[in-house]
């Protein structure tokens, strides 16, 4: 018996939805599965209102990437973790383009530069951004999707974060480019010009936040919104030797022993991963999974420095690493307002620390393994040599775990939003790029448009970066000058007298004989000064060697100088390595050409001087007259 028509058309749907089904939950691995969307934040909010925005979720299908068809942005990292408190990148703005320097940060949606028409702005490391003077610049226009100014004409933003700073201006749109490493071209996008900043952003040296977060604002979302890099990007921070480090903003072909975690985008706006267990030298922490997975779950937040934990698990943490180092003893912190966890007796050589302190391993819910050197957990005492501290602090009544940027250093971190996981790598992140066998020559990317001109913008746009100084090594250029600024804490009158002093106390830090230490430059900044030291090679030497250069570097980045305390707290701004210049013939003869002129003169001088005394002897021997010769008459002398 033939059943119905609609029958079988029901059998037949119901057949399908069931392979559909099947499908869905089992994918070919061998081709390529169906886009699924991902929940992202929308900001609304009505114009003419002053409110905070109140959140939508929409859904938002991302098409799904191609790692190796697409390009990606390699941007080098730079600054100091614990010295600075973050890393920053740099990024051009605008036609002509110019520069800044920001804090590159996962837990922020929003890039922002400050604004030439800025009401409360600090004093940065550049100009502030001049919308005026980009001819591609276009402030975005108030509507349905932001929060509106005042006026109603133009797009406003505000963020303000934990440690009580905050910022606030308007939303522009212009042509960022990503610097002259990158196969990027340079590409628009809404960035935010600030008007208004406080707290530690209004006083910090760098320009701004670059924001990678999950939101439409961030600048990951609006390239891959675009379809010109893939749906991923990757951090690799220095380590406890050398700050810097490098920064991927795309896809990469992850390293085949790349540990991963699982990361759900729907439970968080922050980048979180699926903590298990902590374990001590090898020892399971006492601890109920579930506390990791509290709140907002464990989140990693690079724009934060240290590492927080919930109070159960720190203080099991705590205490087995205590049980580690009966041998150490126990010291107070640097600074007397906080009470940090300290230890002295150990090597300030830091690939010795795993000699002394435990591995520190975290455990996924996949039974992945991501092992913690003591770089990633601890920082140096500041005042005392080959004492350290725990960078790992409880979390006040917070139940949520905040991983920050010490536990991966010298790690490289793959932000692979696409497959909802994040990688991780230990690696050494200043030569991140040789290590993946990146190429170093990236080709020119065609011109771009400007959608309302006519005329070609270059891809050039953005100038060639300072090179970013590198450790020497064996057969590059030898060095033959370190340069370094630092503030030290004291006004210039009162610091004036002691100058010698303090030249004689750098030296000795470094490990150099002082005459190799040479003040450039003082210049007076309200109750401090700003110093520019030179470090030159010993007198016997025409250059600095690599041991040398790296023990210093070490110690300047590192923050590692102890200065007297009559000197205040100072803080290295910049340094830079300066290689051997080439000498001219005569710049390397001239003390022998000197020698030889001296010479020359001298001898000259004596012959003259013989003959001028032999001439005047002569003279005397004929001073007596015949008796027959008429000499005139003289006149007497009065005697006296």
């Amino acid at each position: 018996m033939t059943p119905p028509p609609q029958l079988l058309k029901l059998i037949i749907a119901l057949f399908t939805l069931f392979l559909n089904s099947s499908s869905a939950s089992s994918p070919n691995p061998l081709t390529p599965s169906t886009p699924r969307p991902m929940i992202l934040p929308l900001f609304l909010s009505h114009p003419n209102t002053s409110t905070a925005p109140h959140r939508n979720y929409h859904r938002r299908e991302l098409q799904r990437s191609d790692t190796l068809n697409h390009p990606n942005a390699r941007m080098r990292l730079y600054d100091d973790l614990l010295l600075n408190g973050y890393y920053t990148t740099r990024l051009w703005i605008g036609t002509p383009p110019q520069r800044f320097a920001l804090i590159v940060d996962t837990g922020s949606t929003v890039t922002y530069v400050p604004c030439s028409t800025c009401r409360q702005c600090g004093n940065h490391q550049d100009p502030k951004f001049q919308p005026e003077l980009s001819s591609s610049y276009e402030p975005v226009k108030c509507n349905v999707d932001c929060k509106c100014d005042n006026e109603g004409a133009q797009c406003v933003y505000d963020r303000t974060y934990a440690e009580m700073s905050s910022s606030s201006g308007v939303l522009g749109e212009d042509i960022i480019s990503f610097g002259n490493e990158s196969n990027l071209v340079p590409q628009r996008a809404v960035f935010g010009c600030e008007n208004v900043e406080t707290g530690d952003l209004f006083t910090q040296h760098a320009d701004g936040i670059m924001g990678l977060g999950r939101g439409d604002l961030s600048v990951v979302d609006q390239l891959v919104g675009k379809h010109v890099i893939s749906d991923s990007f990757s951090l690799c921070y220095g380590g406890m030797g050398i700050g810097g480090g490098a920064m991927v903003l795309g896809g990469i072909s992850p390293p085949s022993d790349m540990v991963f975690a699982h990361s759900d985008p729907a439970r968080s706006l922050y980048y979180n991963i699926d903590l298990k267990e902590m374990q001590v030298a090898g020892k399971t922490l006492p601890i109920n999974p579930r506390v990791f997975d509290r709140r907002h779950g464990t989140v990693l937040d690079s724009g934060t420095t240290y590492a927080y934990l919930p109070e159960a698990a720190f203080t099991a943490f705590k205490d087995a690493l205590m049980r580690e180092l009966i041998s150490l003893r126990q010291i107070r912190g640097p600074d007397p307002n906080y009470h940090d966890i300290c230890f002295s007796g150990a090597s300030s050589n830091v690939m010795e620390l795993s000699k002394t302190f435990p591995t520190v391993d975290m455990v996924f819910g996949n039974g992945q393994k991501l092992s913690l050197s003591p770089e990633n957990y601890l920082f140096r005492h500041s005042k005392v040599r080959g004492a350290y501290c725990l960078g790992i602090f409880q979390n006040g009544k917070d139940p949520t775990t905040l991983l920050g940027a010490i536990v991966v250093r010298n790690t490289l971190v793959t932000y692979d939003r696409e497959h909802k996981k994040i990688g991780f790598w230990k690696t050494n992140c200043s030569d991140m790029w040789e290590t993946l066998h990146m190429s170093d020559v990236s080709p020119p990317p065609p011109l771009l448009s400007s959608p309302n001109s006519t005329s070609e913008i270059p891809p050039s746009i953005a100038p060639a970066e300072s090179p970013h100084p590198n450790i020497p090594v064996s057969g590059e250029s030898p060095i033959g000058l370190i340069i370094f600024d630092m503030s030290i804490g004291m006004k210039y009158l009162d610091l004036k007298p002691h100058i010698t002093e303090l030249a004689n106390f750098i030296a000795q830090e470094l490990g150099v004989n002082k005459s190799q230490v040479h003040l450039l430059n003082v210049t007076s900044d309200g109750d401090s000064s700003v110093m520019r030291w030179a470090i030159s090679p010993v007198q016997s030497a025409e250059y600095i060697s690599n041991a040398t250069v790296t023990s210093i570097i070490s110690q300047l980045s590192e923050h590692r100088l102890q200065l007297p305390d009559t000197y205040g707290n100072y803080k290295l701004l910049e340094w830079s390595v300066q290689p051997l210049q080439t000498r001219t013939w005569l710049k390397q003869h001239y003390i022998a050409l000197v020698a030889s002129v001296a010479v020359v003169l001298t001898l000259g001088m004596s012959v003259m001087g013989a003959w001028f005394i032999w001439k005047k002897r002569q003279e005397s021997l004929n001073l007596y007259k015949p008796v027959d010769t008429v000499v005139a008459e003289q006149e007497l002398q009065p005697l006296q």
